[in-house]
């Protein structure tokens, strides 16, 4: 069996399966398990493929067929330039939320720090594969950076993405700010569940497959944030920072909380699709 006819007999399958872009997941499929590029193995029409090689392609073929995600089956996924290891207790890393970091950095860029730090203090809360709290500690160096969920499955791959990239991170794990206790932060950023609880039924296949807990915002999908932005006064140092992922059409409920919770230049900013995405706020 040559990789152009193993590619396209697979992709004929994933395609009856349901599954997008089926020839282009056959083509990353079969390049994971050969090391090769994509692009050649869809060529190459001379090349006899091995038994070993075969066997595991077709055990990666069976599981995308069952609508698991790409990035469960090769354990990562890229997030702001580097390789987070992700499975399915945490939610996969998006470029929506590469957008929070972005804007959060920009922000905390020269930042002196308070109480003798080099840097600010960042709350990374929901934190998943911990690819925000993460991010932050390498491109901040001085920064002092926590990150809390309450999943322990979830803090387990956060952690050993942390290792792996070289990271400072400190982690707690407990129910939002039940987390931390009574610290106090320069910043909080968040990427809660915010779907709500009737859509998440209705997702796409490969996302009912991500951790319900990671997406599911209650009946309004604003649970988390009322929760978060009634209690970030109490958690922000002077002056402090809270920015926050939402979905869509949210933009106007989750300001409107920030300034029920007597938070000041509140700011809504877009996506790179023009889609508002992250609520900004301070204390």
């Amino acid at each position: 069996m040559t990789p152009a006819r193993l590619i396209r007999e697979a992709a004929e399958r994933l395609e009856r399966a349901g599954v997008p872009d089926a020839r282009v997941d056959a083509s990353l499929l079969l390049a994971h398990v050969t090391g090769r590029q994509a692009l050649a193995l869809r060529l190459d029409t001379d090349t006899a493929l091995t038994a070993a090689e075969l066997a595991a392609f077709e055990a990666l073929c069976a599981r995308r067929m069952a609508r698991e995600p790409l990035q469960y089956l090769f354990r990562e996924q890229p997030f702001y330039g580097r390789s987070f290891q992700v499975n399915p207790s945490v939610l996969i890393p998006r470029p929506e939320t590469e957008r929070l970091c972005e804007l959060a950095l920009e922000r905390l860029r020269g930042f002196s720090g308070t109480s003798g730090a080099s840097g600010p203090a960042v709350l990374d809360l929901c934190c998943g594969s911990g690819c925000i709290a993460v991010t932050v500690a390498l491109e901040l160096p001085g920064a002092e950076v926590t990150a809390a969920d309450l999943s322990p499955d979830a803090l387990a791959v956060a952690r050993g993405n942390a290792e792996r990239l070289g990271a400072k991170v400190t982690f707690a794990q407990g129910n939002l700010f039940a987390a931390v206790g009574e610290q106090r932060f320069d910043a909080i950023l968040s990427n809660p569940p915010y779907i709500p609880s009737a859509d998440c039924d209705t997702l796409q296949a490969e996302v009912r497959r991500e951790p319900r807990m990671a997406l599911d915002g209650g009946a309004d999908g604003l649970v988390f944030y009322r929760r978060i932005a009634e209690a970030a006064p109490a958690h922000l140092r002077p002056h402090g920072l809270l920015m926050m992922e939402i979905g869509i059409r949210e933009e106007e409920q989750v300001a409107a909380l920030c300034r029920e919770a007597g938070l000041q230049g509140v700011r809504v900013h877009p996506d790179w699709n023009g889609i508002p995405r992250v609520v900004e706020a301070s204390l």
